[in-house]
């Protein structure tokens, strides 16, 4: 890669126009051609760079409920545990981490489910064999928005915050056929051509203009967080995945989740329960191009902070990673296929 390659992905992973020809407009930012922004696109698909370019929503605003969860099993059997974990489509994140709980996978389902999140939770583990299991949902959100250093230098400690939501996103059951239809067409992962709305417009009975204006009412009550290039982060150079967990005292809470929040260095920031054998409540993560840079964002967190008790959780091999298709048959299949209580008497 390139400089120009990388400034090209410091600013889509972030800030992708959603226009009608978006490459074009990113050209102007860079100060290039459409064509050589296209061109840079298709290469840096093809050298597994770039991953998908699409919306990211917000799946508790679409009525999904979605969770982190720990496992444990034997080294020998955690790749055969993860294999069945990953059969659920609502898996989209499966990693190996190096510590006793060493199976951490997200798992989403739709509100359409008959089983439920925390059902689905005990099915997995049933099937998968594991030896225990910890659902870890999120008690409070703070941040989720993977934003990699691609140019390299920048301050550990550099802050990033973004806009809220300017308008109260409508209660998830209410959303009508209307935008489910735009929710399929702007997940869909965009091809490099000039006008790559075009194709998911049409075949989801939307003019270009229309779903334009349908992903500005996603992005105005927060259903949408974004429009953004998810990178191949190994491939891109970033081989740490640091999984930073913290002991926080709840009466600080909001401040310190806020302040971690604030950090370009964390990707994903949570509160999570806690368990007799796992006291970390407080969840940050971090991608590094080495186990250094993962520490010293965390470094820098824990000096403004003062917190002192944490554990950083690397991942060691990565068995699933995708994003969630929202209302998808997919999961109701699943359900029917595995639990028990759904098969025919």
């Amino acid at each position: 890669m390139d400089g120009a390659d990388k400034r090209l992905c410091d600013l889509i992973q972030n800030d992708f126009p959603v226009t009608e020809r978006p490459y074009a407009a990113l050209g102007e930012t860079l100060g290039m051609s459409e064509d050589e922004v296209l061109e840079r696109v298709t290469r840096l698909r093809g050298e597994r760079i770039i991953r998908q370019i699409s919306a990211i929503f917000d799946t508790r605003k679409l009525g999904y409920r979605s969770m982190l969860v720990a496992a444990v099993t034997a080294p020998e059997r955690a790749d055969a545990a993860a294999e069945v974990i990953n059969t659920h489509p609502g898996v989209t994140h499966n990693y190996r981490r190096d510590h006793e709980f060493n199976i951490w996978f997200t798992l989403g389902v739709p509100p359409t489910s008959q089983l439920g999140l925390d059902r689905s939770v005990e099915l997995l583990g049933e099937l998968a064999g594991v030896d225990s299991i910890r659902p870890l949902p999120a008690l409070r959100f703070f941040k989720i928005g993977v934003d990699l250093d691609m140019k390299g230098g920048r301050d550990p400690a550099a802050k990033k915050h973004r806009p809220a939501p300017s308008l109260e996103a409508p209660p998830a059951g209410s959303i009508s056929e209307r935008d489910i239809a735009g929710i399929r067409a702007l997940q869909t992962d965009l091809r490099a051509t000039s006008e790559p709305f075009a194709g998911p417009a049409a075949r989801h009975g939307f003019t270009v203009p229309e779903l334009l204006e349908a992903a500005a009412g996603f992005t105005a009550t927060g259903q949408m967080r974004r429009f953004a290039a998810v990178l191949y982060h190994r491939s891109a150079g970033f081989t740490y995945n640091g999984m930073g967990v913290w002991k926080a005292p709840d009466e600080r809470m909001d401040e310190i989740g806020a302040l971690m929040a604030s950090y370009r260095g964390v990707s994903h920031c949570y509160q999570r329960p806690t368990y007799p054998d796992w006291p970390y409540n407080l969840f940050s993560m971090t991608h590094g191009r080495t186990r250094k840079e993962c520490e010293d964002v965390l470094d820098a967190i824990a000096a403004e902070t003062g917190l002192g008790e944490r554990v950083v959780l690397y991942s060691t091999k990565e068995w699933k990673k995708t994003r969630l298709v929202y209302f998808s048959p997919d999961a109701e299949e699943w359900e029917r296929r595995y639990a028990p209580e759904l098969q025919p008497a």
